[in-house]
Protein backbone atom coordinates (compact mmCIF):
# COMPACT_ATOMS: atom_id res chain seq x y z
CA UNK A 1 0.00 0.00 0.00
CA UNK A 2 1.03 3.64 -0.43
CA UNK A 3 1.27 5.27 2.98
CA UNK A 4 0.19 8.92 3.22
CA UNK A 5 1.43 10.72 6.33
CA UNK A 6 -1.12 13.51 6.19
CA UNK A 7 -4.21 11.40 5.70
CA UNK A 8 -6.62 10.86 8.59
CA UNK A 9 -8.00 7.37 8.16
CA UNK A 10 -11.77 7.43 7.80
CA UNK A 11 -13.52 4.56 9.54
CA UNK A 12 -17.02 3.12 9.90
CA UNK A 13 -18.25 4.39 6.51
CA UNK A 14 -20.83 2.58 4.41
CA UNK A 15 -20.90 2.71 0.64
CA UNK A 16 -24.42 4.15 0.34
CA UNK A 17 -23.69 7.44 2.14
CA UNK A 18 -20.37 7.66 0.29
CA UNK A 19 -22.01 7.56 -3.12
CA UNK A 20 -24.60 10.11 -1.98
CA UNK A 21 -21.78 12.35 -0.80
CA UNK A 22 -20.09 11.93 -4.17
CA UNK A 23 -23.23 13.03 -6.03
CA UNK A 24 -23.73 16.00 -3.71
CA UNK A 25 -20.15 17.00 -4.26
CA UNK A 26 -20.50 17.24 -8.05
CA UNK A 27 -20.88 21.00 -7.74
CA UNK A 28 -17.48 21.29 -6.06
CA UNK A 29 -14.10 21.14 -7.71
CA UNK A 30 -12.84 17.71 -8.70
CA UNK A 31 -9.57 18.18 -6.79
CA UNK A 32 -11.21 18.68 -3.41
CA UNK A 33 -13.59 15.79 -4.08
CA UNK A 34 -10.75 13.50 -5.17
CA UNK A 35 -8.81 14.32 -2.00
CA UNK A 36 -11.79 13.32 0.14
CA UNK A 37 -12.35 10.13 -1.85
CA UNK A 38 -8.69 9.28 -1.45
CA UNK A 39 -9.22 9.16 2.31
CA UNK A 40 -12.16 6.83 1.81
CA UNK A 41 -10.12 4.54 -0.44
CA UNK A 42 -7.48 4.27 2.28
CA UNK A 43 -10.17 3.47 4.84
CA UNK A 44 -11.61 0.70 2.67
CA UNK A 45 -8.12 -0.69 2.07
CA UNK A 46 -7.55 -0.78 5.83
CA UNK A 47 -10.79 -2.79 6.23
CA UNK A 48 -9.90 -5.06 3.25
CA UNK A 49 -13.32 -4.12 1.85
CA UNK A 50 -12.57 -4.84 -1.79
CA UNK A 51 -16.23 -4.98 -2.82
CA UNK A 52 -17.06 -1.44 -1.74
CA UNK A 53 -13.62 -0.20 -2.80
CA UNK A 54 -14.19 -1.47 -6.36
CA UNK A 55 -17.71 -0.02 -6.49
CA UNK A 56 -16.53 3.39 -5.29
CA UNK A 57 -13.64 3.32 -7.75
CA UNK A 58 -16.14 2.79 -10.59
CA UNK A 59 -18.04 5.89 -9.44
CA UNK A 60 -14.77 7.81 -9.19
CA UNK A 61 -13.77 6.75 -12.70
CA UNK A 62 -17.08 7.88 -14.18
CA UNK A 63 -16.54 11.40 -12.90
CA UNK A 64 -12.83 11.34 -13.78
CA UNK A 65 -13.50 10.26 -17.38
CA UNK A 66 -15.97 13.13 -17.78
CA UNK A 67 -13.19 15.68 -17.21
CA UNK A 68 -11.61 17.43 -20.21
CA UNK A 69 -8.36 15.81 -21.31
CA UNK A 70 -6.36 18.88 -20.27
CA UNK A 71 -7.76 18.69 -16.74
CA UNK A 72 -7.69 14.92 -16.31
CA UNK A 73 -3.90 14.76 -16.40
CA UNK A 74 -3.71 16.80 -13.19
CA UNK A 75 -5.40 14.01 -11.24
CA UNK A 76 -3.80 10.85 -12.60
CA UNK A 77 -1.87 10.42 -9.35
CA UNK A 78 -5.17 9.92 -7.50
CA UNK A 79 -6.19 7.27 -10.02
CA UNK A 80 -2.80 5.55 -9.81
CA UNK A 81 -2.85 5.44 -6.00
CA UNK A 82 -6.45 4.17 -5.89
CA UNK A 83 -5.71 1.38 -8.37
CA UNK A 84 -2.53 0.47 -6.52
CA UNK A 85 -4.19 0.34 -3.10
CA UNK A 86 -7.02 -1.79 -4.49
CA UNK A 87 -4.42 -4.15 -5.96
CA UNK A 88 -2.88 -4.45 -2.49
CA UNK A 89 -6.27 -5.10 -0.90
CA UNK A 90 -7.09 -7.87 -3.39
CA UNK A 91 -3.67 -9.47 -2.81
CA UNK A 92 -4.26 -9.45 0.95
CA UNK A 93 -7.64 -11.19 0.65
CA UNK A 94 -6.31 -13.89 -1.68
CA UNK A 95 -7.63 -12.75 -5.06
CA UNK A 96 -4.43 -12.66 -7.14
CA UNK A 97 -6.00 -12.18 -10.58
CA UNK A 98 -7.94 -9.12 -9.46
CA UNK A 99 -4.81 -7.84 -7.70
CA UNK A 100 -2.71 -8.19 -10.85
CA UNK A 101 -5.40 -6.53 -12.97
CA UNK A 102 -5.49 -3.44 -10.74
CA UNK A 103 -1.70 -3.36 -10.45
CA UNK A 104 -1.60 -3.20 -14.24
CA UNK A 105 -4.14 -0.37 -14.19
CA UNK A 106 -2.06 1.49 -11.59
CA UNK A 107 1.01 1.27 -13.79
CA UNK A 108 -0.96 2.47 -16.82
CA UNK A 109 -2.20 5.43 -14.76
CA UNK A 110 1.37 6.43 -13.92
CA UNK A 111 2.43 4.47 -10.84
CA UNK A 112 6.12 4.03 -11.63
CA UNK A 113 7.74 3.40 -8.24
CA UNK A 114 9.44 0.11 -9.05
CA UNK A 115 11.28 -0.04 -5.74
CA UNK A 116 8.10 0.38 -3.71
CA UNK A 117 6.27 -2.30 -5.69
CA UNK A 118 9.14 -4.75 -5.22
CA UNK A 119 9.34 -4.11 -1.47
CA UNK A 120 5.67 -3.75 -0.54
CA UNK A 121 4.73 -6.59 1.83
CA UNK A 122 1.12 -6.40 0.64
CA UNK A 123 2.10 -7.87 -2.71
CA UNK A 124 4.10 -10.89 -1.52
CA UNK A 125 1.41 -13.30 -2.66
CA UNK A 126 1.58 -12.20 -6.32
CA UNK A 127 5.25 -11.32 -6.69
CA UNK A 128 6.24 -14.72 -8.15
CA UNK A 129 3.47 -14.73 -10.74
CA UNK A 130 4.75 -14.49 -14.34
CA UNK A 131 2.26 -11.74 -15.09
CA UNK A 132 3.56 -9.72 -12.12
CA UNK A 133 7.02 -9.70 -13.62
CA UNK A 134 5.62 -8.76 -17.02
CA UNK A 135 3.82 -5.77 -15.48
CA UNK A 136 6.67 -4.55 -13.29
CA UNK A 137 9.90 -5.25 -15.19
CA UNK A 138 9.44 -2.42 -17.76
CA UNK A 139 9.26 0.04 -14.87
CA UNK A 140 12.86 -0.49 -13.89
CA UNK A 141 14.19 2.08 -16.34
CA UNK A 142 11.78 4.71 -14.98
CA UNK A 143 11.01 3.60 -11.41
CA UNK A 144 14.07 1.83 -9.97
CA UNK A 145 15.63 4.96 -8.57
CA UNK A 146 19.00 3.56 -7.52
CA UNK A 147 19.30 1.85 -10.90
CA UNK A 148 18.55 5.17 -12.63
CA UNK A 149 20.95 7.12 -10.39
CA UNK A 150 23.77 4.65 -10.98
CA UNK A 151 23.47 5.36 -14.70
CA UNK A 152 23.76 9.06 -14.04
CA UNK A 153 27.20 9.04 -12.42
CA UNK A 154 29.09 10.52 -15.38
CA UNK A 155 29.65 14.25 -15.75
CA UNK A 156 31.95 16.29 -18.01
CA UNK A 157 34.60 18.09 -16.02
CA UNK A 158 35.80 19.76 -19.22
CA UNK A 159 32.50 21.60 -19.71
CA UNK A 160 33.53 25.27 -20.04
CA UNK A 161 30.17 26.85 -20.84
CA UNK A 162 30.03 30.32 -19.24
CA UNK A 163 28.11 30.52 -15.97
CA UNK A 164 27.38 33.41 -13.61
CA UNK A 165 29.32 33.26 -10.35
CA UNK A 166 27.66 32.02 -7.16
CA UNK A 167 27.42 34.77 -4.53
CA UNK A 168 26.51 34.87 -0.84
CA UNK A 169 24.99 37.89 0.84
CA UNK A 170 26.96 39.45 3.71
CA UNK A 171 25.59 39.03 7.22
CA UNK A 172 25.76 42.83 7.50
CA UNK A 173 22.73 43.21 5.21
CA UNK A 174 20.08 45.10 7.17
CA UNK A 175 17.41 42.44 6.63
CA UNK A 176 19.74 39.65 7.74
CA UNK A 177 20.74 41.69 10.81
CA UNK A 178 17.05 42.13 11.65
CA UNK A 179 16.49 38.39 11.27
CA UNK A 180 19.46 37.55 13.48
CA UNK A 181 18.46 39.96 16.22
CA UNK A 182 14.71 39.45 15.97
CA UNK A 183 14.92 35.72 16.61
CA UNK A 184 18.02 35.79 18.86
CA UNK A 185 19.81 33.44 16.49
CA UNK A 186 23.11 33.77 18.37
CA UNK A 187 21.44 32.23 21.39
CA UNK A 188 19.82 29.51 19.30
CA UNK A 189 23.09 28.66 17.54
CA UNK A 190 24.83 28.46 20.90
CA UNK A 191 28.44 28.90 21.96
CA UNK A 192 29.82 25.69 20.49
CA UNK A 193 31.86 25.20 17.32
CA UNK A 194 30.62 25.94 13.83
CA UNK A 195 29.27 22.40 13.33
CA UNK A 196 27.10 22.60 16.43
CA UNK A 197 25.85 26.06 15.42
CA UNK A 198 24.84 24.81 11.97
CA UNK A 199 23.01 21.81 13.40
CA UNK A 200 21.33 23.84 16.16
CA UNK A 201 19.87 26.19 13.56
CA UNK A 202 18.69 23.20 11.51
CA UNK A 203 16.93 21.73 14.56
CA UNK A 204 15.37 25.09 15.45
CA UNK A 205 13.75 25.65 12.06
CA UNK A 206 12.43 22.08 12.07
CA UNK A 207 10.80 22.70 15.46
CA UNK A 208 9.60 26.22 14.63
CA UNK A 209 7.67 25.54 11.41
CA UNK A 210 5.90 22.29 10.46
CA UNK A 211 6.25 20.88 6.99
CA UNK A 212 3.13 21.27 4.84
CA UNK A 213 3.56 19.85 1.36
CA UNK A 214 -0.06 20.35 0.33
CA UNK A 215 -0.09 24.13 0.05
CA UNK A 216 1.86 26.86 -1.69
CA UNK A 217 4.20 29.07 0.28
CA UNK A 218 3.27 32.70 1.04
CA UNK A 219 3.72 35.17 -1.81
CA UNK A 220 6.55 37.03 -0.05
CA UNK A 221 9.37 34.53 0.20
CA UNK A 222 11.74 35.63 2.95
CA UNK A 223 12.30 34.33 6.46
CA UNK A 224 10.83 37.24 8.42
CA UNK A 225 7.65 37.37 6.35
CA UNK A 226 7.09 33.61 6.11
CA UNK A 227 7.62 32.98 9.83
CA UNK A 228 5.15 35.79 10.56
CA UNK A 229 2.54 34.34 8.20
CA UNK A 230 2.96 30.86 9.68
CA UNK A 231 2.42 32.19 13.19
CA UNK A 232 -0.62 34.28 12.29
CA UNK A 233 -2.30 31.62 10.18
CA UNK A 234 -1.22 28.56 12.16
CA UNK A 235 0.23 26.97 9.03
CA UNK A 236 3.45 25.39 7.81
CA UNK A 237 5.64 25.62 4.72
CA UNK A 238 6.59 23.19 2.01
CA UNK A 239 10.19 21.99 1.67
CA UNK A 240 11.19 25.00 -0.44
CA UNK A 241 9.81 27.42 2.13
CA UNK A 242 11.60 25.67 4.99
CA UNK A 243 14.87 25.67 3.05
CA UNK A 244 14.42 29.38 2.27
CA UNK A 245 14.03 30.25 5.94
CA UNK A 246 16.98 28.11 7.02
CA UNK A 247 19.15 29.48 4.21
CA UNK A 248 18.57 33.07 5.33
CA UNK A 249 19.24 32.13 8.96
CA UNK A 250 22.59 30.64 7.93
CA UNK A 251 23.44 33.74 5.89
CA UNK A 252 22.52 35.99 8.82
CA UNK A 253 25.00 34.09 11.00
CA UNK A 254 27.79 34.50 8.47
CA UNK A 255 27.62 31.00 6.93
CA UNK A 256 27.70 30.61 3.16
CA UNK A 257 24.64 28.58 2.28
CA UNK A 258 22.56 27.57 -0.72
CA UNK A 259 19.12 26.09 -1.29
CA UNK A 260 19.42 23.00 -3.48
CA UNK A 261 16.50 21.77 -5.53
CA UNK A 262 16.91 18.01 -5.97
CA UNK A 263 15.13 16.73 -9.07
CA UNK A 264 14.24 13.35 -10.62
CA UNK A 265 15.00 12.25 -14.15
CA UNK A 266 11.25 11.87 -14.89
CA UNK A 267 11.64 10.68 -18.47
CA UNK A 268 7.90 9.91 -18.58
CA UNK A 269 6.84 13.39 -17.52
CA UNK A 270 4.64 12.05 -14.70
CA UNK A 271 6.64 12.96 -11.59
CA UNK A 272 6.30 16.63 -10.57
CA UNK A 273 7.79 15.89 -7.15
CA UNK A 274 11.16 17.25 -6.09
CA UNK A 275 12.79 18.03 -2.75
CA UNK A 276 14.59 21.16 -1.57
CA UNK A 277 17.31 21.03 1.08
CA UNK A 278 20.27 23.17 2.12
CA UNK A 279 24.00 22.94 1.69
CA UNK A 280 25.95 25.02 4.20
CA UNK A 281 29.69 25.60 4.23
CA UNK A 282 31.37 24.69 7.53
CA UNK A 283 34.74 26.48 7.78
CA UNK A 284 36.30 24.07 10.29
CA UNK A 285 35.57 21.13 7.96
CA UNK A 286 36.39 23.14 4.82
CA UNK A 287 33.38 21.61 3.09
CA UNK A 288 29.66 21.83 2.47
CA UNK A 289 27.34 19.65 4.53
CA UNK A 290 23.81 18.33 3.95
CA UNK A 291 21.02 20.00 5.99
CA UNK A 292 17.35 19.13 5.44
CA UNK A 293 14.90 21.13 7.62
CA UNK A 294 11.86 19.14 6.45
CA UNK A 295 13.24 16.01 8.11
CA UNK A 296 15.72 17.58 10.55
CA UNK A 297 18.22 15.42 8.69
CA UNK A 298 21.94 15.30 8.08
CA UNK A 299 24.02 12.43 6.71
CA UNK A 300 27.28 10.80 7.79
CA UNK A 301 29.69 8.13 6.62
CA UNK A 302 30.65 5.03 8.60
CA UNK A 303 33.15 7.13 10.61
CA UNK A 304 30.48 9.58 11.71
CA UNK A 305 31.86 12.33 9.46
CA UNK A 306 29.31 14.76 8.03
CA UNK A 307 28.72 14.47 4.29
CA UNK A 308 27.78 16.92 1.60
CA UNK A 309 25.20 16.35 -1.12
CA UNK A 310 27.79 15.29 -3.70
CA UNK A 311 29.24 12.68 -1.31
CA UNK A 312 25.80 11.25 -0.50
CA UNK A 313 25.02 10.96 -4.19
CA UNK A 314 28.33 9.22 -4.91
CA UNK A 315 27.88 6.81 -2.01
CA UNK A 316 24.41 5.86 -3.18
CA UNK A 317 25.78 5.18 -6.66
CA UNK A 318 28.73 3.15 -5.35
CA UNK A 319 26.80 1.31 -2.62
CA UNK A 320 28.93 2.73 0.20
CA UNK A 321 27.66 3.05 3.80
CA UNK A 322 25.47 5.98 4.77
CA UNK A 323 24.23 6.91 8.24
CA UNK A 324 21.21 9.14 8.83
CA UNK A 325 20.99 10.95 12.15
CA UNK A 326 18.68 8.92 14.44
CA UNK A 327 16.59 12.00 15.33
CA UNK A 328 15.46 12.57 11.73
CA UNK A 329 11.68 12.78 11.58
CA UNK A 330 8.69 14.25 9.78
CA UNK A 331 6.74 16.71 11.96
CA UNK A 332 7.34 14.40 14.95
CA UNK A 333 4.65 12.15 13.52
CA UNK A 334 6.90 9.56 11.93
CA UNK A 335 10.54 8.58 11.99
CA UNK A 336 12.48 9.29 8.81
CA UNK A 337 14.28 6.08 7.94
CA UNK A 338 17.47 5.75 5.94
CA UNK A 339 15.93 3.08 3.73
CA UNK A 340 13.06 5.24 2.53
CA UNK A 341 14.61 8.70 2.76
CA UNK A 342 18.03 8.02 1.19
CA UNK A 343 17.70 4.83 -0.83
CA UNK A 344 14.29 5.61 -2.28
CA UNK A 345 13.16 9.23 -2.04
CA UNK A 346 16.52 10.99 -2.33
CA UNK A 347 17.92 8.40 -4.74
CA UNK A 348 15.09 9.51 -7.02
CA UNK A 349 15.61 13.22 -6.45
CA UNK A 350 19.41 13.41 -6.58
CA UNK A 351 19.43 12.77 -10.31
CA UNK A 352 19.96 16.46 -11.17
CA UNK A 353 20.45 19.50 -9.00
CA UNK A 354 19.65 23.19 -9.17
CA UNK A 355 20.82 26.20 -7.14
CA UNK A 356 20.04 29.89 -7.27
CA UNK A 357 23.03 31.91 -8.44
CA UNK A 358 22.71 34.50 -5.69
CA UNK A 359 22.07 33.35 -2.14
CA UNK A 360 20.40 36.41 -0.65
CA UNK A 361 17.51 37.53 1.50
CA UNK A 362 14.16 37.51 -0.36
CA UNK A 363 15.73 36.18 -3.57
CA UNK A 364 12.74 34.22 -4.86
CA UNK A 365 10.04 36.82 -4.23
CA UNK A 366 9.08 37.74 -7.82
CA UNK A 367 8.99 41.41 -8.72
CA UNK A 368 8.67 43.15 -12.07
CA UNK A 369 12.04 43.38 -13.80
CA UNK A 370 13.83 41.37 -11.10
CA UNK A 371 16.43 38.92 -12.46
CA UNK A 372 16.35 35.49 -10.79
CA UNK A 373 19.03 33.06 -12.03
CA UNK A 374 19.66 29.36 -11.50
CA UNK A 375 22.41 26.91 -12.41
CA UNK A 376 21.49 23.28 -13.07
CA UNK A 377 23.97 20.39 -12.82
CA UNK A 378 22.97 17.72 -15.33
CA UNK A 379 24.54 14.25 -15.68
CA UNK A 380 25.49 13.26 -19.21
CA UNK A 381 22.79 10.59 -19.04
CA UNK A 382 20.01 13.22 -18.98
CA UNK A 383 17.88 13.30 -22.13
CA UNK A 384 17.38 17.11 -22.22
CA UNK A 385 20.82 18.72 -22.35
CA UNK A 386 19.83 21.77 -24.42
CA UNK A 387 19.57 24.70 -24.34
CA UNK A 388 22.68 25.94 -22.57
CA UNK A 389 20.63 28.84 -21.26
CA UNK A 390 16.93 29.63 -21.29
CA UNK A 391 15.03 32.71 -20.20
CA UNK A 392 11.40 33.42 -19.41
CA UNK A 393 9.34 36.20 -17.86
CA UNK A 394 6.70 35.59 -15.22
CA UNK A 395 3.28 36.22 -16.76
CA UNK A 396 1.89 37.92 -13.67
CA UNK A 397 4.97 39.09 -11.78
CA UNK A 398 7.12 40.32 -14.65
CA UNK A 399 10.19 38.74 -13.00
CA UNK A 400 12.87 37.49 -15.38
CA UNK A 401 14.06 33.90 -14.90
CA UNK A 402 17.28 32.52 -16.38
CA UNK A 403 18.43 28.89 -16.20
CA UNK A 404 22.00 27.82 -17.05
CA UNK A 405 22.95 24.18 -17.65
CA UNK A 406 26.30 22.61 -16.87
CA UNK A 407 27.75 19.10 -16.84
CA UNK A 408 30.75 20.22 -14.78
CA UNK A 409 30.43 19.29 -11.08
CA UNK A 410 33.43 21.44 -10.12
CA UNK A 411 31.59 24.55 -11.31
CA UNK A 412 28.48 23.61 -9.35
CA UNK A 413 30.08 22.52 -6.08
CA UNK A 414 32.73 25.24 -5.87
CA UNK A 415 33.37 26.39 -2.31
CA UNK A 416 32.84 30.06 -1.36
Amino acid sequence: MIHYRNIIIVTALLLGPLLLMARQDEKKGFGAWAEEQNKVFVSLYEKRDVKNFAALLDTWLNRYQALPDSVRKQYTRYLASAEYNLSCAYALVGQPEQSLNHLSQAVKAGFTNYTHIMQDADLVSIRQKPSFKAIVQPLRATGDYLYILQRAKTYNEQDKRPLPAFTYQSASDTNLVALRKGFKLDSIAGQGNDVSKVLNLLHWIHELIPHDGNHENPAVKNALSMIDVCRKEGRGLNCRGLATVLNECYLSMGFASRMVTCLPKDSLGVDPDCHVINMVFVPSLEKWIWADPTHDAYVMNEKGELLDIREVRERLINNLPLILNPTANWNHRSTTTKEHYLYNYMAKNLYMLQCAVNSTYNYETPERGKLIQYIQLLPLDYFKQAPDKKESTGANSGAIYQYYNTNNPASFWQIP
